[in-house]
């Protein structure tokens, strides 16, 4: 009878586990986040390969070019149902900076943050939603940090159309040295075939005493297995005459 039971235990932890591989989601790639929560008990490793921005612009006359590489992570884990804390860090930083034939290298550390995650219950099968609290502190090296804390509420809700098209808004509101910005992202997810699925996203934000920024994002996602996937992205800022790209490449693990 003790064997049954404990059978029975281990088939009832498996599909625990099955079902939370199922409902969770990886917040790469893509400027806003998605509506998955950690399962208690499990860490998920999100790590860019790197992640890459480049800036051209021109001062004084002549064309300046800053080419900037970074290996951001981020640490989730569950810490109770629908509830997760997250750590992250901007990582190592390497800059190039190009300006009337002349080359500066710089590298460095950049900030890190913590946060709390909180799944809403919506009851909708197919409408889900979450709130994350962060801070992001200012302990990188001079020239890749943000200088004062960043201290933000943001909130995401996505809807599920079919297995083949889902979308979602990201909303983000923070404040930095008593100054305000706010962020819209919304964003359209596919899947293109097997388990290749990409995704589309427009990224509007507005500081304050800033001009209105614009931006538009697209990318693509293999899922190496429930626990695991690689990703690839490109962005675009439309802001003013300057050319601004960001990108990269991704890997997220599940343990």
């Amino acid at each position: 009878m003790k064997k049954f039971q404990v059978l029975g235990l281990v088939a009832a932890s498996i599909m625990t586990t099955a079902t939370f591989a199922a409902e969770f989601s990886f917040d790469r790639p893509g400027s806003g986040i998605g509506t998955g929560i950690t399962p208690v008990g499990h860490l998920a490793w999100e790590q860019g390969l790197p992640s890459v921005s480049y800036q051209e612009g021109t001062v004084d006359g002549v064309k300046d070019k800053t080419l900037t590489l970074n290996g951001d992570m981020l640490l989730r884990t569950g810490l109770a149902d629908g509830l997760e804390l997250q750590l992250g860090w901007q990582g190592p930083v390497w800059q190039q900076y190009k300006h009337a034939g002349t080359k500066k290298e710089t590298n460095g550390l950049g900030d890190v943050s913590i946060g709390l995650k909180k799944a809403i219950n919506l009851k909708d099968d197919r409408l889900t939603m979450a709130l994350l609290a962060e801070a992001i502190i200012a302990t990188g090296n001079d020239e890749f940090t943000n200088h004062d804390d960043i201290y933000s509420l943001t909130s995401a809700v996505a809807y599920k159309f079919s297995d083949l098209v889902g979308t979602s808004i990201t909303m983000r509101y923070e404040a930095q040295n008593s100054d305000w910005a706010v962020t819209a992202i919304p964003t359209i997810d596919y899947k293109i075939a097997g388990k290749l699925s990409g995704f589309s996203e427009f990224v509007y934000r507005k500081a304050e005493s800033q001009d209105y920024e614009y931006g538009l994002g697209t990318g693509l996602v293999y899922s190496l297995n429930d626990r695991a996937q690689l990703d690839a992205s490109i962005g675009v800022d439309l802001n003013g005459d300057q050319k601004s790209y960001n990108g990269g490449l991704g890997l997220s693990v599940l343990f």
